[in-house]
């Protein structure tokens, strides 16, 4: 059972070696907004309290965050592990994700921090466009006609991926969840990797870290 914590600032390649690391382990990849949208839609107990704040455009409490993660954590697809993405960001959450894996006689096995410098995430992310079907996300440059190369669905420029909107994403990323690199560093779980290469050279490192 590998359970994996993915850590890096917009931009830096978290989506593309989540799908590689996911489908090479058989693990499922869960992001705490898949998690919260999949809960609104299906009007769950905890998604129906979560509405309330997301209707009033407030932030949804730590608390509801972290129970709905824990919920998640117990589904059946986790037998073989996962990997966190979006989930622990601040020192909090992680020290409260830490006392219930400790609960269920467990831990993470790797922390990996995908790291790079600000210039080259806002280039990364002011070139790129998402798709609408799947959200694998393509470099302009690659896609000229709009048109996703995995699933043939329409690409588009997601608003917050804009120039100053992604320079602002990075800078928030750096002041909230930074701090946790070192806080696993400590635990000594954390593998640093410079993702500044290019996609195959990262993906050889992470292969490298998560050889078990």
């Amino acid at each position: 059972m590998l359970k994996i914590l993915l850590l890096g600032a917009p931009g830096v390649g978290k989506s593309t070696h989540s799908a590689k690391i996911t489908k090479d382990f058989n693990i499922p990849a869960i992001a705490t907004g898949d998690i919260l949208r999949d809960n609104l839609k299906n009007e769950t107990e905890l998604g129906l309290k979560a509405k309330k704040f997301v209707e009033a455009g407030e932030l949804v409490p730590d608390e509801l965050v972290i129970a709905l993660i824990e919920d998640r954590l117990d589904q059946d697809d986790t037998k073989n592990g996962y990997l966190l993405d979006g989930f622990p960001r601040t020192i909090a959450q992680a020290e409260v994700l830490d006392a219930f894996l400790a609960s269920e006689g467990s831990g993470l096995d790797c922390v990996l921090y995908l790291n790079a410098a600000k210039e080259i995430l806002v280039d990364r992310i002011s070139g790129r466009r998402v798709c609408l079907d799947c959200k694998t996300a393509h470099k302009t440059s690659d896609a000229p006609d709009g048109i996703c190369l995995e699933c043939g669905g329409e690409l588009v420029t997601r608003k917050d991926d804009e120039s100053i909107t992604a320079l602002k994403r990075i800078e928030v990323y750096n002041e909230q969840t930074a701090p946790l690199v070192d806080y696993y560093r400590k635990k000594g779980i954390l593998v640093e990797i410079d993702a500044s290469f290019d996609v195959e050279t990262v993906q050889a490192e992470v292969d490298k870290a998560l050889s078990v």
